[in-house]
């Protein structure tokens, strides 16, 4: 989806900045863009544009500089460029948000454009043909909604495991759990430090990443999920402590977490502020519970949550509010949940529009909807009138049609930008 809209947008934006995790394709991207590629992972690269700065000015756009944090003043030197010349196409920086110790940078604000790349949605791992798409519920011009999904829910299942990493899809089960594991190893052992970040107890680290995961799809208090994550422990490291791991986690785009839906003009009264929690792909949460595929099948899988939902039901919802996130980019719009304070609503997903209409999503991992399942839509389109473009629940069945209330019945792998 990211593909498309750079190829829409960068020839008219001097320098743009591909953001996410690693493993997410931001090179790739980026290289298929480029005349000029400067790595900073290359040492000798490194050395040569540390010594002469000047040289990104003049070599053949558009110039990428990869992993340009390990070189932090890289980013001014581009922002100087593009205030000097402001012509579309120059520059692509490509690399993780995790910034040297001590290191500082101007925000780039009106001279770099930033886009957020997350793992492959569903629509783009080329396992159905989406025929539902988001930008036309969004416009409510989708209409009646038909077609016929291939995918059961052990399909499903199989691409939570598979990730949306690119390098990871084609790799044989036991060996892509081994670098899924090495991966989340690598967050703690070097990711992390590298950004700066002293970890004294990579244990109690890594237990937190564990009870993070258990808590997907929910929006579980971060007292709750240190509590999970130290249980029977009496010398537990202090909240400031585990806040500041948590807000580096979501600074390398580890962490992933949707927040809550408070829209402009609010006719709605006691929604919630708490973010819902999502690491930056399904497969490491699997990875760090635990359970695998048949565990899934069987409803195996302890999770850190108020709700009585499956571990399976959690990671498909994750599945979902991924996808969800990259079509929602791609048309401009923006993607929250919403939640009462007193729990007697809630939402998983929110779609706000550039035109603050939006489309509400309910994920059920069940392949049927009943009347239950839409009730809170339906309260939503009576609070908000004709500001709901559209109404949606995602399944994982293999028929999209529209009810007779008007909700759009849509199995996940037929929806699309």
């Amino acid at each position: 989806m990211l593909d498309a809209l750079l190829d829409e947008v960068f020839p008219y934006l001097p320098a743009v900045a591909l953001e996410g995790a690693k493993g997410v394709g931001k090179t790739a991207t980026a290289t298929q863009r480029a005349a000029t590629v400067i790595s900073l992972a290359v040492r000798g690269q490194r050395e040569v544009l540390a010594a002469d700065m000047d040289r990104i000015a003049v070599a053949e756009p558009p110039v990428l500089i990869d992993e340009w944090q390990l070189e932090p003043d890289v980013w001014d030197r581009v922002k100087i460029a593009v205030d000097e010349d402001r012509q579309g196409g120059r520059f692509i920086l490509a690399g993780s948000a995790g910034l040297p110790p001590g290191a500082r940078i101007h925000s780039g604000a009106g001279r770099i454009v930033s886009f957020h790349m997350r793992p492959l949605a569903l629509s783009e791992r080329a396992v159905a043909e989406p025929v539902v798409s988001l930008e036309a519920l969004l416009r409510g011009e989708a209409g009646d909604v038909d077609g016929v999904s291939p995918l059961t829910l052990s399909d499903y299942v199989d691409e939570i495991l598979r990730s949306g990493f690119p390098g990871f899809r084609d790799t044989p089960p036991r060996a892509r759990n081994l670098e899924l594991d090495s991966y989340l190893q690598r967050i703690v052992d070097r990711e992390l430090p590298d950004a700066g970040v002293t970890i004294r107890r990579p244990n109690t680290m890594t237990a937190w990443l564990r009870a993070y995961a258990a808590a997907t799809s929910t929006d579980a208090a971060y007292s709750v999920i240190l509590d999970a994550a130290t249980a029977g422990e009496s010398d537990k490291p202090s909240r400031v402590t585990v806040g500041a791991y948590r807000d580096h986690l979501q600074r390398i785009f580890v962490l992933d977490p949707i927040p809550a839906w408070i829209p402009t003009f609010n006719p709605i009264k006691k929604l919630t502020k708490t973010p819902k929690h999502h690491l930056v792909d399904p497969a490491l949460a699997a990875r760090l519970v635990g359970v695998g595929r048949e565990g899934l099948l069987q409803g195996d899988g302890d999770r850190v949550s108020r709700g009585t939902g499956t571990w399976l039901g959690a990671l498909f919802e994750s599945l979902a509010a991924q996808s969800v996130r990259v079509y929602a980019q791609a048309a401009g719009a923006t993607t929250n949940h919403l939640r009462l304070a007193n729990n007697e609503r809630e939402i998983d997903l929110i779609v706000e529009g550039e035109d603050r209409r939006v489309v509400a999503m309910e994920v059920k991992l069940a392949p049927t909807v009943s009347d239950h399942d839409v009730r809170h839509l339906h309260w939503l389109r009576r609070e908000l009138g004709e500001r709901v473009a559209d109404l949606v629940v995602l399944t994982t069945g293999n028929q999209a049609y529209r009810r007779r209330d008007g909700v759009a019945v849509v199995p996940l792998a037929l929806l699309g930008p």
